[in-house]
């Protein structure tokens, strides 16, 4: 496992440093077959070294000739300088090795102070925390540690799927910004958002723009909540992992409208007669989240919630024909939250103003 780690952790050194690519799940297979072959014939395991492609890289080697040259000159020293090495202080060896690991921790100091100013205290303490305990107990510990955190940090975020509550510009009936305590963008983040391109729009403090919408937005705009009508931007792909927890979070956010509100408080919006769905970031989705989509909206509907989809992209919007969205109550045919919001104004005198 150590020598695992120790590879990769070298080749992606000096690929950075020499600007090629390296691709881990080649290294591990290359490493897992010359093993493999190697122990058949009685050998030592095989991985890469730090000593050696400190060395490598200060005699700038460019092919994997270097390699077979080292090989040669191994097998050479083994048979004919072996007995002068004999009395080599075990400190010389060390010293090479020594000097190879300070070089891969130049970056440390820099890396641990930029924590510091971004104020990333999660990435900070996980740091310490596997340093200590590598310190304390072993390597083998720490990086077993360091493999089980990520992975649980790695599925927590995973389990939790990036939806947003939009609310209508108070400077503008047809602009739409996250209700989320964050101030609205400025004109300057407008005017790029509008000549940038188009993956800008997918940007959290980004607004979402109705029928007819402009870019003359006051500093002083704020995001405010549709009486009766839950508008939501799903702004990354569903599928079996993240959806579990959408129909929880539609929930709360009908009941309180802010997903920072402890569910012990009393709820404090009025009933839901309509829900807007703005799919900008959603690009995929997976039978297993359209099912509970699906039921999502049979729930709304049950309940006689009407359900709208905007800007839904080809590939959804044909998952969609496949499932008949549109029977189970869930329309999406609208191309922007203004041409929704129009729609319930008209055909279901539901008040958007």
């Amino acid at each position: 496992m150590i020598g695992v780690v120790e590879s990769v952790i070298v080749a992606r050194e000096y690929a950075g440093r020499n600007h090629y690519a390296v691709s881990s799940n080649r290294e591990l297979v290359a490493l897992g077959v010359s093993n493999a072959v190697g122990s058949t014939f009685r050998a030592y395991p095989a991985f890469g070294s730090l000593s050696r492609s400190k060395l490598n890289d200060r005699a700038q080697a460019k092919s994997q000739l270097s390699g077979v040259i080292t090989a040669l000159l191994v097998i050479a020293s083994l048979l004919g300088l072996l007995p002068y090495l004999y009395h080599l202080p075990r400190g010389v060896l060390a010293a090479i090795i020594t000097d190879a690991v300070i070089s891969l921790l130049s970056a440390t100091p820099g890396a641990i102070a930029f924590l510091f100013k971004v104020q990333a205290w999660s990435d900070l303490f996980l740091l310490l925390f596997i340093c200590f305990c590598s310190v304390a107990a072993s390597v083998e510990t720490g990086i077993l540690l360091a493999v089980v955190i990520s992975l649980i940090m790695v599925i927590k975020r995973s389990n939790m799927p990036r939806i947003k509550l939009l609310g209508r510009s108070t400077e503008n009936d047809n602009d739409f910004y996250p209700i989320d305590g964050a101030p609205p963008p400025s004109r300057n983040l407008l005017r790029r958002l509008s000549f940038g391109s188009s993956t800008d729009s997918q940007d959290d403090e980004a607004p979402s723009r109705g029928a007819g919408s402009s870019n003359s937005l006051s500093t002083d705009a704020q995001a405010r909540h549709i009486d009766g009508v839950l508008i939501v931007r799903i702004e990354e792909p569903l599928y079996f992992a993240n959806a579990g927890q959408l129909h929880a979070r539609l929930n709360r956010m009908e009941m309180y409208g802010d997903m920072r509100t402890h569910p012990s408080e009393a709820p404090r919006m009025s009933p839901t007669r309509a829900v807007v769905f703005d799919l900008i970031g959603m690009s995929d989705i997976d039978g297993s989240a359209l099912e509970i989509l699906l039921g999502i909206v049979h729930e709304y509907a049950r309940r006689q919630v009407r359900v709208l989809f905007v800007r839904v992209c080809e590939d959804v919007r044909a998952r969609f024909e496949q499932a008949h969205m549109a029977a189970a109550g869930g329309d999406y045919d609208f191309s922007d939250i203004g041409m929704a919001l129009l729609h319930l104004e008209q055909q279901l005198c539901i008040s958007t103003a």
